[in-house]
C-alpha cells in the first residue's frame, strides 16, 4: 500500500495542471503551513525565528518545469537576491537549487553559466550553495555540473540519495566535498534504486556512519526518529565531533522534534523552502514517505491534547489538496460552460 500512495504522490508532482493551479489557490488552502511565504521578506523573517532557536536554514527558491530561458534567468537572479539578503541581514542560511529551475532541460551549458553566476556571488560573500538532486535522469548530469563548480569554488555540495545503487560509491568519490545525504524522493527503476523501505533506511544508515566516521561535513536528511536516535547513540558511541555534522529537516514538518535537537545542542538545519511553485515538492516530500501524511493531519488538525481544532487547515495532506483544486477547477468550467 505505502508503494501504491507513494506512485501516487510522485505522479501528482508531476502533474501541471495541478501545479498551475495550485499557484493559484494554494496559499488560500494552507500551503504555507510547509512553505515559507511567497516572497524574500516573508522568508527572511522565518529565518530569523528559527535563527533564534538556534536552527540555520537552507533556502529553496521553488521552481518546476522550467523550459524558458526567461524564467531561468529571472529564477537566477531570485536566488542572487536572497544570497544578498543572507549577508546583508547576516542570516544563518544557506542555499539550495534545482538545476532544473535554472535552465537544465533547455541546454547544459546554459544552466552551467547560471549557476556559476549563483556560486560566485555566493563565494564572495562566504555563503555555500548545496545543488540538490534531483530524478535520475538528471544525476550523471548534475555530479558533471558541480564537479565543474569544484574546480573554481570551495562553497559548493550536492545531495547523495542513498536508495540508488551506485550511492556509496559516489560518497567515495565525494569524500572531500559537503554532502547532504537523504534518502530519496522520486520514482525510480529497480534497475538504479532499492525499493524496499527496509533496504533504504539500512542503506541510509550505512552511508551515514560511514560519512561520520570521516572529516568532511554531512547534513544528514530526515525525520525518522529512529534513525535519529540509532546515528545520536553512533555518534556518542565513536566520540563524534557535533562540527562534523547536522542533522536536518523540512520546514513544517516534526517541528518539536527539531527544536528539541537544537536545544541538546546539535547542529540543526531547516530546509526552508518559499514561492508560488510550492506544488511539485510538496507531493514528493509526502511520496517520500507516506506517513507524513499521518505528522500533517495530526499537527494541522490536532492539538497536542488530541483535541480537533476549532479551524483545522484545509488540504493538510496531498489528496485533500489535489481534490480541492480538482472540485475548484471543476466548478470554474461548469460555471463558463452554464454561461
Amino acid at each position: 500500500m505505502s508503494r501504491i500512495t507513494r506512485d501516487f504522490f510522485i505522479q501528482l508532482s508531476n502533474n501541471k495542471f495541478l501545479n498551475e493551479k495550485a499557484k493559484k489557490y494554494g496559499f488560500r488552502l494552507g500551503a504555507e503551513r510547509f512553505v515559507a511565504g511567497t516572497t524574500i521578506e516573508s522568508v527572511a523573517k522565518k529565518i530569523k525565528e528559527m535563527n533564534r532557536r538556534g536552527i540555520s536554514c537552507t533556502v529553496d527558491h521553488l521552481g518546476e518545469f522550467v523550459s524558458d530561458k526567461s524564467e531561468a534567468r529571472a529564477a537566477k537572479n531570485k536566488i542572487i537576491q536572497v544570497v544578498q539578503r543572507i549577508f546583508e541581514e547576516k542570516l544563518d542560511a544557506h542555499i539550495s537549487v534545482k538545476l532544473t529551475q535554472l535552465g537544465f532541460d533547455i541546454d547544459d551549458e546554459f544552466c552551467y553559466e547560471n549557476i556559476k553566476e549563483i556560486v560566485d556571488v555566493a563565494a564572495k560573500y562566504d555563503i555555500f550553495i548545496n545543488i540538490d538532486m534531483e530524478s535520475y535522469k538528471y544525476y550523471e548530469r548534475t555530479l558533471h555540473i558541480v564537479n565543474r563548480l569544484l574546480t573554481h569554488y570551495d562553497n559548493v555540495g550536492t545531495v547523495i540519495q542513498t536508495y540508488l545503487f551506485r550511492a556509496e560509491d559516489d560518497l567515495e568519490q565525494l569524500q572531500d566535498v559537503r554532502i547532504r545525504l537523504v534518502k530519496g524522493a522520486y520514482k525510480e527503476s529497480e534497475k538504479v534504486s532499492y525499493q524496499s523501505k527496509a533496504e533504504i533506511d539500512r542503506n541510509f544508515l550505512k552511508l551515514a556512519k560511514r560519512r561520520l566516521l570521516g572529516e568532511m561535513f554531512t547534513s544528514i536528511a530526515t525525520h525518522d526518529h529512529r534513525i535519529i536516535n540509532e546515528l545520536k547513540a553512533f555518534i556518542k558511541k565513536k566520540n563524534i565531533p557535533y562540527d562534523r555534522f547536522e542533522f536536518q529537516m523540512l520546514y513544517g514538518f516534526r517541528q518539536e522534534m527539531q527544536y528539541d535537537l537544537a536545544k541538546k545542542g546539535y547542529h540543526f538545519c531547516t530546509y526552508m523552502p518559499f514561492g508560488h511553485d510550492w506544488y511539485g515538492y510538496y507531493m514528493r516530500r509526502l511520496a517520500e514517505r507516506p506517513q507524513n501524511v499521518n505528522l500533517i493531519l495530526k499537527e494541522v488538525f490536532y492539538q497536542k491534547d488530541n483535541q480537533l481544532k476549532k479551524e483545522p487547515i484545509l488540504a493538510a495532506s496531498a489528496s485533500a489538496v489535489a481534490l480541492t483544486l480538482f472540485i475548484v477547477c471543476k466548478k470554474k468550467k461548469n460555471a463558463k460552460e452554464k454561461k
